[in-house]
């Protein structure tokens, strides 16, 4: 008899002991009982026999886990603060019967040609371990990623693409495709089971040499893999939002270091701790000329005459626009103008949004929908109104200034499906389309050339966040949005603010920005120190902010970490549970790590590294 210690995948439990019949190699994909219930599992271990009694594996599946899978979820677990059979349900193991074809030593030829400020930049990736490309918009990043992993490919080894989310990658799957034809295969959640199932085979079997996808694609069963690329290296997408918490760009980082092999970080506004972190290239410039007009315009955030006059002026001049407003729907907030209430979801501690082509209220925390209200639940009033402009409100009223004027509605609410997401912009592309209005998704590295004219609404909620990244997130917002538009012409982008003064000062030069925001926050907050937030939920609030206290109080008594504060979460409620948190502050990780895991509450989560705080 055998005995294993064995990873229940996607349990928050530590190891368990079972035993078999059969000798397993570590990684093994096993089907194990708990409770009566059938769970997957990895073996991770073998041990003697324990003096307690042990549960047989049921079944030895057709899987294994890689050394290296299991690595990466060991530090996982161990960084992030999760269970490794958290960490291991991230993978996707690789098939214990498939054939890996040897990879041929041959480049696939691509049709690229470099300028020198390119090829400069190429010989600098090449020769660091990790690198970060900070190149202004339509400087030819992703041509020199391609250049690079032609190289990779010559040598018989393999890449791998991130991009931040799948409202990136069709473009990207159009040029890489263009470039590397049936070799280069995408991955991301909206495929259906068909379709990763084909993916999958070609990248058991080795014919898949290039992999894009999201930052699951980091755990895919990759063999031979000689460089990671990420692209966007900058945005909040790569930070997992539930957990384990990790953060792709920097495991894919650990990966490299662990695989010895090179990892290429890209943006056009680079994270202050990657710019302060890693060796970096400024490309400047690109293939454009054409200039970018700043118009700054102090108003509260609403559709002004001056924005719609610039909207029908760029539609009669036959160009196409885009419009960013940071909330969905038609409103954000219902609220009554006789006592002030604000209508809050019942499960959450949030403002529901005014959907009205539903006729309903609806929470973008945990779903629930309401009937529109005719009087004010608290006084009764019929005296409602709407603040907070959204997406489908503004589409709404732009439809009606201009006869003609096709307007689309850019975000979740719509694009909900990877073909919407494709049809919008092949519409778009083709000139069916001349106005797309949008949330954060417009930001995303779309590259259509006749965009003259780009409206920024809301960007002043961004710098008003409680969040020590408030500057560098409405910075880095507006420069992405406002390099959506002249890529040929001469564009104007109309930015509603009343803050100019200090988004003028650093628009023509980010890199300004980066060396005095590192100056602010030196001593205080990443990159120089290091945070952590803890999460306290529970149904009942007096029992969480008990647990929440009590957890304060020893963690205050650690010499080697601070207590940057504590309370309830600025969303106190979602989804019925009220949250509380903690937020620590150290000069090393393994000083933050140390001291929570003094902390002994099943109620608590850790989040290593926040980037959000609400």
């Amino acid at each position: 008899m055998q005995y294993y210690l064995v990873a229940l995948l996607g349990s928050p439990l530590e190891l368990l002991t079972y035993h078999s019949n059969t000798l397993l190699e570590i990684g093994t994909q096993v089907l194990v009982t708990l409770s009566k219930r059938e769970m997957k599992g990895v073996v991770i271990d073998g041990v003697d026999k324990p003096a307690f009694k042990t549960q047989s594996i049921i079944e030895v599946l057709p899987f294994v886990f890689s050394t290296t899978q299991i690595k990466m979820a060991q530090f996982m677990a161990e960084y992030y603060g999760c269970s490794l059979g958290e960490a291991l349900n991230l993978c996707v193991p690789y098939e214990m019967e498939t054939h890996f074809s040897e990879l041929i030593q041959s480049a696939i030829d691509v049709d690229i040609t470099l300028s020198k400020n390119q090829n400069e930049a190429l010989d600098f990736i090449r020769s660091h371990p990790v690198s970060l490309l900070f190149g202004d918009t339509g400087a030819g990043k992703s041509e020199i990623y391609m250049k690079r992993m032609d190289e990779i490919l010559s040598e018989g080894k393999r890449a791998l693409l991130l991009l931040p989310e799948i409202s990136l990658t069709p473009q990207m799957e159009e040029r890489f495709k263009h470039h590397f034809g049936e070799s280069f295969v995408l991955w991301h959640s909206k495929m259906t089971p068909k379709q990763k199932k084909i993916t999958l085979a070609k990248i058991y079997d080795g014919s898949a040499r290039i992999v894009a996808g999201p930052r699951s694609a980091l755990f895919l069963p990759i063999q031979e893999l000689g460089i990671i690329v990420v692209d966007e290296e900058h945005d909040e997408s790569y930070k997992s939002s539930s957990r384990p918490r990790y953060h792709a760009r920097d495991m894919a980082v650990y990966t490299g270091k662990m695989l010895k092999i090179p990892v290429v970080l890209g943006s056009a506004t680079p994270s202050l701790s990657s710019y302060a972190k890693y060796p970096y290239f400024r490309l400047r410039g690109g293939y454009y000329t054409s200039k970018r007009t700043f118009v700054f315009e102090s108003s509260v955030e609403a559709l002004t005459p001056s924005i719609d006059a610039a909207i029908v002026k760029n539609y009669r001049e036959n160009h196409q626009g885009i419009v960013f407003i940071p909330t969905r729907a038609n409103f954000k907030y219902m609220m009554c103008d006789g006592c002030g209430y604000t209508i809050e979801c019942p499960f959450c501690s949030v403002g529901m949004s005014l959907h009205r082509n539903a006729k309903a209220l609806k929470c973008h925390y945990c779903n629930y929908t309401e009937v529109l209200p005719r009087l004010c639940p608290k006084c009764q009033s019929s005296k409602l109104t709407n603040a907070r402009l959204g997406t489908a409100e503004a589409v709404e009223h732009l439809c009606t200034i201009a006869d003609g004027m096709k307007v689309a509605q850019f975000d979740r609410d719509v694009i909900t499906t990877q073909n919407k997401l494709i049809k919008t912009l092949k519409a778009f592309n083709n000139r069916e389309i001349d106005l797309l209005v949008g949330t954060q998704m417009l930001s995303k590295g779309h590259d259509y050339h006749d965009i003259t004219l780009a409206v920024v609404m809301g960007i002043d909620n961004l710098l008003a966040q409680a969040d020590y990244r408030s500057r560098e997130k409405a910075l880095s917002l507006l420069v992405q949005i406002a390099g959506r538009s002249g890529r040929k012409e001469d564009s104007t982008v109309l930015v509603q603010s009343f803050n100019e003064s200090f988004f003028r000062e650093y628009l023509d030069d980010y890199e300004l920005f980066l060396q005095n925001e590192l100056r602010l926050r030196e001593g205080k907050y990443p990159p120089s120190k290091k945070l952590a937030r803890l999460l306290f939920s529970h149904a009942n609030g007096l029992k969480a902010k008990e647990v929440m206290e009590e957890a304060s109080r020893e963690l205050g008594t650690v010499s080697t970490i601070e207590v940057v504060g504590f309370g309830a979460s600025p969303i106190e409620k979602i989804g019925g549970k009220y949250r509380f948190q903690i937020l620590l502050r150290s000069d090393k990780s393994t000083q933050l790590i140390r001291a929570i895991k003094s902390v002994k509450t099943p109620m608590m989560e850790i989040d290593m590294d926040p980037i959000e705080f609400t």
